[in-house]
């Protein structure tokens, strides 16, 4: 058996999904790292775990990793899904001599300031950016690219820790209430303007051997800023065409320029007002906002055993073939409070319900969230994308969120 260490602090559906398909590769033994314990029938997910009580911290990470190996042997491999664990994880293998992504590539994809700069470096459109540490480092970044722009911590995620500033005032009074220092540092960058979607892939020996591309209807900083709107998540059945020539080349070019090997990776992307394509950023990991789950409807596959495979083999089981357009519409509604009802939801599953593949309903009494991707969600397919659309726009436009 080959002792594979997975990480996983907090035992999240989303993570166990991956731990799970990591288990059930022929002839490895999942070994875990966690802060708590999986409950249920997942309790016996890991064929055994070591508990550490901050699962972000490295020596922790490498000590716990140490006793499994002390039990197990040495392991094949050390693998994570969560984004803020890349860097540590990628230490632990170094420490080891276990294959996998190194800590310089891991730190590229981690550290959005080094990746754009990287980026820049090959030749790929990047957003303007700079490193904001002083009032005087913001107001020369503010005479560059004007105003507004966009601020974020330099290892955030996506849009959850992106704002907007529109003023030298608002972006003095974020640098203040941030705590912007030379040690702690604020990522800004210019405002991209635009369609906006993800380039996905698996990625074998370096090339993106699976590609999907995703529409974001609209972009998560608009639903960030208006909390009344239900995004959705769009993948087309048909992403082959030139309309998405130009993501696909800079999304391969940008993996080969930041040196990922084996594993998913998850490309926001801008089409601007002229045609172009800047690439926001990349992440080396499974896409989030049920992306992951998404891709594997349009292919009818498991893309949770397509990672392992990746991660743990190197590996991808045949080709793939695109044969549905998947959609996610995300519930929230208008308010602040907790949820106290949910309308619309039986007619809505009376006329639309024979697309639906996937549906989670907001928990009534349970606390707004402050995510873009809402209390809850529906998942829907087909083979037209038209149809897709069509369906998603239904549900936003029937099933209501309501709080107090």
């Amino acid at each position: 058996m080959r002792p594979v260490v997975f990480v996983a602090p907090f035992p999240l559906e989303t993570t166990l999904r991956f731990a799970r398909a990591a288990a059930r590769l022929e002839g490895v033994a999942l070994l875990g790292v966690v802060q708590e314990l999986p409950r249920g029938a997942d309790r016996h997910l890991f064929h055994d775990v070591v508990m550490v009580s901050d699962g972000l911290s490295t020596r922790q990470l490498i000590e716990a990793i140490e006793i499994l190996r002390r039990r197990h042997g040495d392991p094949a491999r050390i693998i994570g899904v969560l984004e803020p664990l890349q860097t540590q994880i990628a230490l632990a293998r170094k420490h080891f001599g276990v294959p996998g992504t190194d800590p310089v590539t891991a730190e590229l994809f981690r550290d959005k300031a080094q990746m754009k700069d990287r980026l820049r470096a090959a030749g790929l459109p990047v957003a303007r950016h700079a490193l904001l540490s002083r009032r005087a480092d913001a107001e020369a970044f503010a005479q560059r690219v004007g105003f507004p722009m966009v601020l974020k911590p330099p290892a955030g995620m996506g849009a959850k820790a992106t704002f907007r500033v529109r003023d030298l005032g608002e972006l003095l009074g974020a640098l203040d209430g941030m705590h912007a220092s030379p040690d702690h540092p604020v990522l800004g960058e210019e405002m991209l303007v635009g369609e906006e979607g993800s380039f996905d892939t698996i990625t074998i020996a370096g090339k993106p051997r699976v590609a999907s591309i995703s529409h974001y209807l609209p972009t998560p900083l608009t639903v960030l800023e208006n909390p009344w709107i239900q995004w959705c998540a769009l993948l087309p059945r048909d992403v082959n065409g030139p309309e998405f020539s130009e993501v696909r080349r800079v999304g391969v070019a940008a993996i080969e320029a930041l040196g990922l090997r084996d594993g998913f990776t998850h490309m926001e992307w801008f089409r601007r007002p002229d045609g172009s394509i800047v690439i926001g950023e990349i992440a080396q990991r499974p896409p989030g906002a049920n992306i992951t789950r998404m891709i594997g409807l349009a292919y009818d596959l498991d893309p949770y055993r397509a990672w392992a495979r990746a991660v743990i083999d190197g590996a991808i089981d045949g080709e793939w073939e695109r044969s549905h357009a998947v959609g996610c519409a995300f519930l929230r509604g208008i308010g602040r409070g907790r949820v106290r009802a949910v309308t619309g939801v039986a007619k809505t599953q009376e006329e639309i319900g024979k697309w639906v593949v996937e549906a989670k309903l907001p928990t009534l009494g349970a606390p707004k969230s402050d995510s873009y991707e809402g209390d809850g969600y529906v998942i829907v397919k087909d083979p037209r994308t038209e149809m897709v659309e069509k369906v998603l726009r239904h549900v936003i436009q029937n099933v209501q969120v309501h709080y107090g």
